[in-house]
């Protein structure tokens, strides 16, 4: 029920801001549940979207092609956005990944999209490592044999008649969008090819010609077909690009989705590649729409005359919307029709490609009749469960209610329930018959195996429910999910805090202070003993520590005292948080992921703190002020790292004393992150006027900046399109122009080696030009491009300094790269030493 609030809210929204005309009284009097079912019976045609990033999908060009016309269609989405950033919370990485993904879901249900990845799980290699300018980079990291494969076994068992990358494969474009536009037009060849991955056809699937392939362009002057999708539809009283809009809005870590009025707008497309005869500017040109055309083109007169028939029923079964009650016997008088026209193709002599053409389109359609029938039949089904957690070797119930709501007797109905493999489950089946009204529970036992893998992200659901009736003697059969993710979790959640340690060689820490939060997903009492596995030379106080629960959900926490080796070597460590319960070592963090627009999710990982130690020179006096904005926690680990560094609020940058800090540092993006940098601009400048020393990180062109919101105190101009003014090689080439400016040599000594093991970019959003007070130090550029000089700016202002830097430092200190860290210090020390 969660995602069906959603999803309603979502159309709700956007519905509001339209004008106050008689439309809404046409959408309060449409069965909409029952025409998003019955509207597919119209087509034949399958189309499918194919993209880089949960949120690539063509919303308008989707919801006009399945919700006005009825086709089915998908959106196929390489990887899960895991390099992106969080507009909803602070989970980043996998996690995030997770967070866009399920939105990706729930927005496409809006459209009545069916979403899929290529990505299959938190370890792919089909992952958003980040932005990228070249479709061959990325080619290199996914790996050919995995994307390509992938998405050839995806078109050989969704068997789409037509094929649109959301993106074109040119020069200013996303690598990643670029590279699913590349292997998409080799695919239009490539899945009609027996030769091509042989291996899946010894598997059951068998090739497939895409019909047509499409670009989608700017203008009409570059199209070959360009389709109106403006149009208000009187069933859900919104145009298409506002039910785009409203499945945007669920992208909310993206920040999604836009009011929009109804209003004219065409969707330019170009015709790339054709295995059909077409000659018109028709998209569907060439392509058999319905059953009518497919007959057209059947030799067999038999399979010919049967399937005009057959289309006849359908569109009989259209024109009687609203009715469910005449709608049910014909639906399944349809039902059965399809079914024995499946037997009677599949032994009709006709060619193979149009043979298995021709049954996918059928086998189709008993999928849509059933889910005609089931809606028409006006049985609700509620599912509950004990427990959503549950652990391995448990036991709950489930409780299938099947309630009659409609007109008619519903008869010859079974519940059943699907578990996953080796799960045990029993209890009564058979329902019998329900008259309107009426309603009957089915109870069932259902046991967790000892052995059970954990929850998967991206795994199938573990418990379902499947429904059958009879009607006119043709079964139906609907699959039901429950409301929320059932997941199997460790007994026990190791959680340590912090999750990272950095040790300072030049001043090694007397004491380090750690927590270890454990969380009981048991059902019942559990006593658990915590410690920590340490690396050769540590000591924690206590050696262990005992914890209990006495029920599920229960949260305990234990503080540890790290004492590090004086001696301690330069490098990587890892210390293990351990709960060990009934003969288990649990080693294990799970991360809750809950929020109101997507179903429950978990992301688990090691329960281990990651450290490193360096060589960190940091001058004993220097005080630093830090604006967060949010979006990065580059204060938390310097914090860590024994700096002097204080967090500053809105009410202290408005009316504190400023000049008590050496430096003020502002987080990413601080201009949009916190207002109040924005409203106490002149302050900030004052404060470098007085002699202070601000460090400003990146802001993007978007971002109020230099444009009277907020001014640096000389002009300063950040590049666009952003696509242009980055440099995303993390390994790329830095040259230092002036390496003995106390930048580079004041409190550590840096060296080429501090560029060294960057991750995932060196720098983002570029100035594209700035005041000659500004004075310029390294110099960058990725494989085969002019250099960037902007990387580091810094000028004298009054008797202080603005230092403005789009490195992303941020990156490289939260994975604990030492350069990162010691590059970053000497930035904020030179208030101190200046």
């Amino acid at each position: 029920m969660k995602k069906l609030f959603c999803l309603l809210m979502s159309i709700l929204l956007i519905t509001s801001l339209l004008p106050p005309i008689s439309l809404a009284q046409e959408q309060s009097d449409a069965d909409v549940e029952l025409w998003n079912v019955v509207k597919p019976l119209d087509t034949t045609v399958t189309f499918l979207n194919t993209g880089a990033h949960p949120d690539d999908e063509r919303s308008d060009l989707l919801a006009y092609l399945s919700r006005g016309l009825g086709v089915k269609t998908a959106s196929l989405i390489a990887n899960r956005g895991e390099g992106g950033q969080n507009a909803i919370g602070n989970e980043l990485g996998n996690a995030l990944g997770i967070i866009r993904s399920n939105e990706m879901i729930e927005a496409a249900k809006v459209n009545g999209v069916k979403a899929y990845h290529l990505s299959e799980t938190t370890s792919d290699a089909i992952y958003d490592f980040g932005f990228s300018k070249s479709p061959d980079e990325t080619l290199e990291k996914w790996g050919e044999d995995v994307v390509y494969e992938r998405l050839i076994k995806f078109i050989r068992t969704y068997q789409p008649d037509i094929v649109m990358p959301s993106f074109e494969n040119v020069v200013s474009q996303h690598g990643h969008h670029r590279l699913m536009a590349i292997l998409s037009e080799r695919a239009f060849k490539d899945a009609a090819d027996p030769n091509v991955f042989p291996e899946q056809l010894k598997n059951g699937l068998k090739p497939w010609q895409i019909k047509k392939f499409y670009l989608p362009v700017n203008a009409a002057t570059a199209a070959t077909t360009s389709i109106e999708i403006g149009d208000l539809d009187p069933i859900y009283g919104m145009s298409y690009p506002q039910l785009g809009e409203a499945s945007r809005y669920l992208h909310k870590s993206q920040g999604m989705g836009n009011d929009i009025p109804v209003a004219p707008r065409k969707s330019h497309l170009k015709l790339i590649h054709s295995a059909v005869e077409t000659g018109s500017t028709d998209l569907f040109a060439g392509v058999p729409y319905d059953f009518h055309a497919w007959a057209d083109i059947i030799p067999a007169a038999n399979v010919s005359a049967k399937l005009d028939t057959l289309q006849n029923e359908l569109e009989g079964i259209i024109k009687l919307y609203p009715d469910r009650e005449a709608i049910l016997p014909k639906s399944q008088k349809a039902l059965g029709d399809v079914q024995k026209l499946i037997t009677s193709t599949k032994s009709a002599k006709l060619d193979a490609g149009i043979k298995n053409d021709l049954l996918h389109k059928l086998e189709l359609k008993v999928e849509q009749l059933q889910q005609v029938s089931f809606v028409a039949s006006d049985l609700a089904v509620d599912m509950e469960i004990g427990s959503y957690v549950l652990t391995q070797g448990e036991q709950t119930q489930v409780k299938v209610k099947i309630s009659n709501e409609g007109k008619q007797k519903i008869q010859h109905i079974e519940a059943a329930l699907l578990t996953s493999e080796n799960w045990k489950h029993e209890g009564e089946t058979q329902v019998k018959h329900l008259k309107p009204g009426e309603s009957k529970t089915v109870t069932f036992n259902v046991t967790v195996p000892s052995d059970a893998e954990y929850y998967q992200p991206y795994g199938d659901a573990v418990i379902k429910a499947q429904l059958t009736f009879k009607e006119n003697g043709v079964k139906t059969t609907s699959v039901i999910d429950l409301d929320n993710t059932v997941s199997v979790l460790p007994e026990l959640s190791v959680t340590p805090d912090p999750v990272n340690i950095t040790v300072n060689t030049a001043n090694v820490q007397d004491e380090i202070p750690a927590t270890v939060k454990v969380k009981n997903y048991a059902k019942g009492a559990k006593k658990a003993t915590v410690s920590l596995n340490l690396p050769k030379g540590w000591t924690s106080k206590p050696a262990t520590s005992e914890v209990t629960f006495t029920e599920r959900y229960e949260e305990r926490e234990v503080s540890f005292t790290l004492v590090p080796p004086k001696d301690i070597s330069q490098g990587n460590f890892t210390i293990a948080a351990i709960a060990k319960t009934d003969g288990k070592s649990l080693n294990t963090t799970v991360q809750e992921i809950k929020y109101d627009h997507i179903n429950d999710s978990y992301f688990m990982y090691p329960s281990n703190i990651n450290g490193v130690a360096f060589e960190l020179l940091k001058p004993d006096n220097l005080k630093v002020g830090y604006i967060d904005s949010g979006f990065d926690t580059i204060a938390d680990s310097l914090l860590n790292a024994g700096f002097d560094i204080t967090k500053i609020t809105p009410e202290e940058l408005k009316n504190g004393n400023l000049s008590q800090y050496d430096t003020i540092v502002a987080g990413i993006r601080s201009t949009l992150g916190r207002p109040d940098v924005l409203q106490n601009n002149t302050r900030l400048l004052e404060y470098v006027e007085n002699g202070g020393h601000l460090v400003m990180q990146y802001v993007t062109s978007g971002d109020p900046w230099n444009r009277g919101a907020f001014t640096p105190p000389y002009p300063l101009t950040i590049g666009s399109p952003s696509i242009e003014w980055r440099v995303t090689d993390e390994n790329a080439k830095v040259t230092v122009t002036k390496p003995e400016h106390p930048l580079f040599n004041y409190p550590n000594k840096i060296g080429d080696s501090d560029w060294d093991n960057w991750v995932q970019e060196r720098a983002l959003y570029f100035p594209s030009a700035w005041d000659t007070n500004y004075e310029t130090f390294v110099s960058m550029a990725d494989p085969g491009e002019a250099p960037f000089e902007g990387g580091i700016l810094m000028a004298n202002y009054g008797k202080g300094t603005f230092l403005y830097t789009n490195l992303v430092f941020y990156r490289q200190i939260n994975a604990q790269v030492p350069g990162g860290y010691r590059i970053f210090t000497n930035l904020i020390s030179y208030g101190s030493n200046n």
